[in-house]
């Protein structure tokens, strides 16, 4: 039962490091610059052929479960950054 629990905690981890929806470029989540961070959503998204909603919609989720997996080990200084990249990936899809 042990190697169950195990193995549940990490699919969170998996799901970023191999998405499906999304090839991401690798430490993406780990730039101090929003508008980086953004842009490389926005590039995945675009070229992404496996994904099921438009590039805006796939990006945002990507960038919100970033977030929310993090959850309470977040820093805030960190967390600013990345909800900062939201406000710039808006921009960037043309949606501010």
């Amino acid at each position: 039962m042990p190697a169950a629990k195990k193995t549940a905690g990490k699919w969170s981890h998996e799901v970023t490091e191999h998405s499906d929806a999304l090839a991401l470029e690798s430490d993406v989540f780990k730039s101090d610059d929003p508008r980086e961070i953004a842009r490389s959503l926005k590039k995945s998204a675009e070229a992404s052929q496996k994904r099921k909603s438009e590039p805006f919609r796939s990006a945002m989720s990507m960038l919100t479960f970033y977030i929310n997996r993090a959850g309470k080990n977040l820093p805030q200084k960190r967390k600013k950054v990345l909800e900062k990249a939201k406000d710039e990936l808006r921009h960037e899809f043309g949606r501010a």
